[in-house]
């Protein structure tokens, strides 16, 4: 077969398996189909699939075909941040940035915490964890900003879900989640920094500023319908020059986006735009993840490290939220529903760490158990919400 023939086989698997799966087995309610199409990436991946039929895995996924898929999941990517950043609605969280202050700050203050806990005692535990490029508090601050991660994008469509993304609750819980986006990509944008590079990164910062200031007059003067295509212009723009300075692409393409606001389109139209490309491109995403999943410390070590990193994720978002709702006062019950609403992480978690493991800071193994509990996390939510969420929205009336 030749290479077109593979890579379209490829991408029958790609489409194919996760939709069966989820559409067949039901399990919307446990596992929305980018959970799905998350687990069957780590099963199509080396780890599994190419474990137990390596000559299959080597003649499907052979390095033209994964080259091809590559590129296709850079630019999903891309736009799939680029979406989000439009997305952050920073002026309704200046009108409430006591509130949102408080409980932002220590929805991801706490959950950093025991996650670089928890990084601390990997590195205790066993070599194989630390990536060849790393300093061990760049290898610890990024676990432990992954085990804080909200993921905006996925807290949309679960919310959605549950009916409560235009309910006050709903509104809340969308500034907390769009304040902690902010400080993720500002920590990872400190992560990265490279000594030998930081001339053109400050260099990078400092010529944004105007950019971005000539961007937004010309995006105003401009008709509605040419906004789209300048906007996917400027986000190339931005990734290339935030690549070329050694901040990674996906922090200019946050930036690209943050800039824009959002009521330069329509707010029908930007949803249209990301259900089609969680639709159309992001499954090839989804697919390129899993290929880089690895087991190579022992499965058994991969799990339990997911495990203890689920623990500290879990407790310590919700640990931070219940505080945040004491100094708060809010209404009994809501901690629990707004703390696991925030602990939804797949998508912007799974970037973060992809960002990671391209920098070498960390290694397959501690990004296979990242991965493994951005997915878990994620499935929890929707459970561990829906029996509460009436008292909660109750309550906050």
């Amino acid at each position: 077969m030749n290479h077109t023939d593979v890579f379209l086989i490829a991408m029958f698997l790609i489409f194919s398996v996760p939709y069966l799966l989820w559409r067949l087995g039901r399990t919307d309610y446990y596992a929305p189909l980018v959970v799905v199409q998350i687990l069957c990436g780590i099963v199509l991946g080396p780890g599994v699939l190419g474990a137990v039929f390596p000559g299959y895995y080597a003649e499907v996924f052979s390095a033209p075909v994964i080259q091809a898929l590559n590129g296709i999941a850079w630019w999903a990517v891309m736009v799939f941040v680029w979406i989000a950043g439009i997305e952050l609605d920073l002026k309704e969280v200046w009108l409430t940035r006591r509130e949102c202050g408080i409980t932002a700050g220590l929805a991801l203050g706490a959950p950093l915490l025991t996650g670089c806990l928890a990084a601390i005692g990997l590195l205790a535990w066993r070599g194989g964890w630390i990536g060849p490029a790393a300093a061990p508090w760049q290898f610890v601050l990024g676990v432990g900003m992954a085990c804080a991660v909200t993921a905006l994008p996925i807290l949309l469509l679960l919310m959605e879900k549950l009916a409560i993304l235009r309910e006050p609750l709903g509104q809340r819980v969308l500034r907390y989640a769009s304040l902690d986006d902010v400080a993720i990509w500002g920590v990872l944008a400190v992560i990265l920094v490279d000594w030998h590079r930081v001339g053109l990164q400050f260099a990078f910062l400092l010529l944004f500023a105007p950019a971005a200031w000539l961007f937004r007059r010309l995006m105003r003067r401009i008709p509605a319908s040419d906004r789209w295509y300048l906007g996917l212009i400027w986000l190339a723009a931005c990734g290339f020059a935030a690549d070329r300075a050694g901040l990674h692409f996906m922090v200019g393409a946050f930036l690209s986006g943050a800039v824009i606001d959002r009521d330069w389109f329509e707010q029908k139209q930007l949803d249209l735009l990301r259900h089609h490309v969680l639709l159309v491109v992001m499954p090839v995403f989804f697919l390129s993840t899993g290929l880089r999943t690895h087991f190579s410390v022992g499965g058994g070590a991969v799990f339990i490290a997911a495990g203890v990193l689920l623990v500290a994720a879990v407790v310590g978002k919700l640990a931070g939220v219940q505080l945040a709702a004491r100094l708060l006062r809010w209404p009994r019950g809501q901690a629990w529903v707004v703390g696991w609403l925030l602990q939804t992480k797949a998508l912007i978690m799974i970037i973060f760490v992809n960002i990671l493991l391209d920098r070498q800071l960390i290694t397959s193994d501690t990004f296979t158990a990242l991965l493994l509990m951005a997915v878990v996390s994620t499935m929890l939510t929707v459970p561990m919400v829906s029996p509460r969420l009436a008292q909660a929205l109750r309550s906050g009336e």
